[in-house]
């Protein structure tokens, strides 16, 4: 258990989240340039990327890398500074730090050694996307990449299609058609908002349905990052129907297997619940232990 006072005076230093705009530097807070100035050291995830925010600011604060290819050392460099009283900026290339890159490893050592860690609010692009989409923002998902290999993101998709929320995930322009194709397959033609260049000068909002916006798209070549913002499930399965949500997996393959099914058969039943395959159940019983 970890009470935090942000602000109460310790000998530590404070680890800041602090956000970065998502395109226009106009984004960028008062608050959040005071903070880069004031911190003694700032981890970037892109140092070259960072400077140039910094130098159109006119902030001269050192500058470390953190990605995730040198997350652990660095990691440990980051909480000794602080444990020392030193204060760190975390920033990622843009937007909120932590949400869809290794940011949030930092946050969790920090925490595990008491380190107080204050968040700044700012720029993200699924927000933005989201509300911009017109789709309903009283239940949302966010869901960041879907895995790239091709079954991984299949067995997610079939998860998450049963889900009511609107669901936001990030795409990079190479792999969209390929998602949009897929989410026609597994979801059904529901309603979809692409959204690209977020706050850039090129900013574009697709709206409609699946198979729309993948004519609109046919022959073009899309660039920039984007935000797919998907329409909940419209007739969500109803809470009867997910009887078995607080049975883990071995628990609801008993169940059929006291119905009188041999193993086989309660796995494949305890999956079709699911919306996973037998062997993914196979997997957590009796390899994943």
């Amino acid at each position: 258990m970890f009470i935090q006072k942000s602000y109460e005076n310790k000998e530590t230093g404070i680890l800041y989240l602090i956000p970065t705009p998502i395109g226009n530097l106009e984004d960028m807070t008062y608050r959040g340039v005071r903070m880069l100035k004031e911190v003694n050291l700032i981890a970037a995830e892109d140092t070259r990327h960072t400077k140039k925010l910094l130098n159109y600011f006119d902030i001269h604060t050192p500058l470390i890398s953190y990605h995730e290819h040198s997350k652990q050392s660095r990691i440990e460099l980051i909480i000794d500074k602080l444990m020392t009283g030193e204060n760190i900026g975390l920033v990622s290339d843009a937007g909120m730090p932590a949400i869809s890159d290794p940011g949030y490893e930092v946050v969790k050592a920090a925490l595990i050694k008491k380190l107080n860690v204050v968040t700044l609010p700012g720029a993200n692009a699924a927000l933005v996307a989201l509300v911009s989409s017109g789709l309903s923002t009283d239940e949302y998902l966010f869901y960041g990449f879907l895995p790239r290999k091709k079954k991984e993101r299949h067995d997610e998709m079939k998860r998450l299609a049963k889900l009511k929320g609107t669901q936001i995930f990030y795409e990079s322009p190479y792999r969209l058609k390929d998602t949009l194709n897929e989410f026609m397959k597994v979801y059904g033609d529901r309603q979809v908002t692409l959204a690209r260049e977020l706050t850039k000068v090129y900013e574009e909002f697709i709206r409609g349905s699946i198979q729309e916006v993948l004519e609109t798209i046919k022959e073009r070549e899309i660039k920039g990052e984007c935000c797919i913002v998907v329409e909940g499930m419209v007739n969500p399965v109803e809470t009867d129907e997910l009887w078995w949500r607080h049975l883990s997996v071995e628990e609801h393959v008993f169940y059929y297997e006291e119905k009188g099914l041999k193993n086989k058969a309660a796995m494949k039943e305890a999956a079709n619940d699911r919306g996973v395959s037998r062997r993914d159940i196979y997997q957590i019983i009796h390899v994943n232990k």
